[in-house]
This record gives structure tokens, C-alpha cells and sequence, in this order.
């Protein structure tokens, strides 16, 4: 499974004090704890008012799911009315990151990993003619080897 970064605007309106941001950061982090989903820490009474956002790292196929339970936790932690942010993946260079780098483009395929001789990855993905018709092969050949970090070979079935 991969990793959700999700960032959320806990105070959109501006009109929590430092002391109800601190005390809906703990909220947050105890809620969190009990769900498993971990949050990158900062003072968000020391941030600019329009930029009082949280990350939260959740574990999740979908960025819409983890988009979801990161609004129905900061909502819940500091009684607001969060605004979702930018989501973003943590890439561990694993055939899951794979998966989840051609289905944003929409797309499935095949994704074989073998060692290569200098130490490095090999990994060869299968999609089909009709779908790099949609997706120019170039783009999902970048965002592959970018997310993985290893040579990657396209071919189409």
C-alpha cells in the first residue's frame, strides 16, 4: 500500500487563537495515533495565518480516501471546517509506487523487477497499445523512473 501525503488547511477563516491551534494539534495527534496515520509536526500558531496546515501520512491506494480521512480528522480535532490541499505519494521504489504511478494516469499494466547487472533495477512494464495511445509513452517512462529510481523499460502487449 502506499503512502498518502496530505496537507489540510485546519483554519481556512483565520480566526483560531495560538492556544486553539495547539490544543487542536494535540487533538489531532491523538486521534491519529489511534488510527495509525502519523503527522508531521509543526507550530501552527507560529505560521502565516493563510498557510495553517497540517500533513498527514496515510496509508492509502486512493488520494481521495486518504483526502477524506485527513478532513474527517482535522475537523474533528479542531472543530473547523478543513480545506484539503495538495496530495502527494511517498515513493519507496516499490511495484506498489508503480502501480499507483500508471493508475494516475489511468492506466494498468504488468511490472516485472529483476536486478540488473551493475546492481541497479530493472523494471519492465506492459501496457497496452490503446493506452499509450491516451498517455504519451514519454510521460509515464519519466514518472516511472522518477518514482522508482531505477531503469525502467516500456512495452505494449
Amino acid at each position: 500500500m502506499r503512502t498518502a501525503v496530505v496537507r489540510v488547511n485546519v483554519d481556512p477563516e483565520s480566526v483560531l487563537t495560538p492556544a486553539q491551534l495547539r490544543d487542536g494539534m494535540a487533538a489531532l495527534l491523538e486521534v491519529t495515533g489511534e488510527a495509525n496515520i502519523d503527522v508531521v509536526e509543526n507550530d501552527l500558531a507560529t505560521m502565516p495565518a493563510s498557510r495553517r496546515e497540517v500533513e498527514l501520512l496515510i496509508a492509502a491506494e486512493s488520494g481521495d480516501t486518504a483526502k477524506g480521512s485527513a478532513i474527517e480528522l482535522c475537523a474533528k480535532a479542531f472543530g473547523t471546517t478543513p480545506v484539503p490541499g495538495v496530495v502527494t505519494f511517498i515513493s519507496r521504489g516499490t511495484d506498489d509506487d508503480a502501480h499507483g504511478v500508471l493508475s494516475a494516469f489511468g492506466l494498468a499494466g504488468e511490472i516485472v523487477r529483476e536486478p540488473g547487472d551493475d546492481g541497479y533495477d530493472i523494471v519492465r512494464v506492459t501496457l497496452s497499445e490503446e493506452d499509450l495511445e491516451r498517455v504519451p509513452e514519454s510521460r509515464v517512462h519519466t514518472a516511472l523512473e522518477a518514482s522508482l529510481n531505477c531503469e525502467v523499460h516500456i512495452r505494449t502487449r
